[in-house]
């Protein structure tokens, strides 16, 4: 039986540059791939139009170039994808598995109040012919765990009908959600692992559902530790944080492996890139992040 090669990807929105978190999980799935003699491919997560930044994919492959993160292959763009999400939709209809949804947020915020987001069924029973109001379309869900293993969190379970409900898998304008089209994608590559940061962790079981209902095969996954500022918030373009510079990629480098617990020696503060990911791959060992949930990078 051929065993299977390992295929990884790095997956950053164009909604701006990439800044230190964002190498931080780039340059571990990275070393993941690099460790298990496989593959690292790069998606450009910009199905969502509205939030992409004109020059942010330019300014994301300068950099990834900058610190010699080399990708295998051509870069998969999600707004080329439509055609793949549609066919997924037409499936998930056929067994009669969405439906269509007019509520607003405002509506649901108003609902729910204090109460955690959880989808109350309002449209449930809808029919497309039933509307003629703009609407998005939701999955109905089970009342039952779904669960996994993931390599540095643990055991993790959830039942999405009481902890979610229904989920949005295509906006009212059309815009295909982010747990459609990732399981679209990685389904496409052959992703075998899937590797991020535990701010999605929570996610992972709505994909779970999705990929049971598509008969795709899951991932294994390792959601990584995010990084914080001074205020324990985690570092985001949406508050800001500031974009890396490659103009300085052995120090980064070496910043980023000490993020990771990799320990890197003092030595390599005198090697050049090459050398410093030649020892990174060498001795990458991202147990030494198990059950770490956050990270101060300050």
């Amino acid at each position: 039986m051929p065993v299977e090669i390992y295929k990884g990807r790095f997956a950053p929105s164009p909604s701006g540059p990439l800044h230190l978190g964002s190498l931080f999980t780039a340059l571990a799935s990275f070393l993941q791939a690099h460790k298990k003699k496989g593959q690292w491919f790069l998606r450009i997560d910009d199905v969502d139009t509205i939030r992409v930044t004109n020059g942010a994919t330019d300014s994301i492959l300068k950099t990834l170039e900058a610190f010699s993160l080399q990708w295998d292959g051509e870069i998969l763009y999600q707004s080329q994808q439509k055609e793949r999400y549609e066919q997924a939709i037409e499936s998930l209809q056929h067994q009669s598995l969405l439906y269509p949804c007019t509520c607003s947020r405002k509506q649901l915020a108003k609902i729910n109040k204090n109460k955690p987001a959880i989808y109350p069924g309002i449209c449930r029973r809808k029919k497309p012919t039933d509307t003629k109001l703009p609407y998005s379309l939701r999955i109905r869900t089970d009342d039952a765990l779904i669960g996994f293993t993931d390599k540095l969190q643990g055991v993790i379970s959830q039942n999405i009908a009481l902890s979610v409900g229904d989920f949005v898998l295509k906006r009212r304008d059309n815009i295909y959600a982010y747990h459609l089209a990732t399981i679209i994608d990685d389904d496409f590559l052959g992703i075998t692992e899937v590797l991020r940061g535990i701010d999605l962790l929570d996610s992972t079981p709505r994909q779970l559902y999705l990929q049971q209902r598509l008969n795709l095969k899951a991932p294994e996954f390792m959601h990584l530790p995010v990084l914080t500022d001074a205020s324990g918030i985690k570092l985001s373009k949406q508050r800001f944080a500031k974009p890396v510079s490659g103009e300085n990629p052995v120090k980064m480098l070496l910043t980023c492996l000490e993020l990771l617990a990799q320990n890197p020696p003092s030595a390599l503060s005198k090697a050049n890139k090459k050398e410093i990911l030649e020892w990174a791959i060498e001795n990458w060992n991202p147990s030494k992040l198990s059950g770490i949930k956050q990270l101060d990078c300050l």
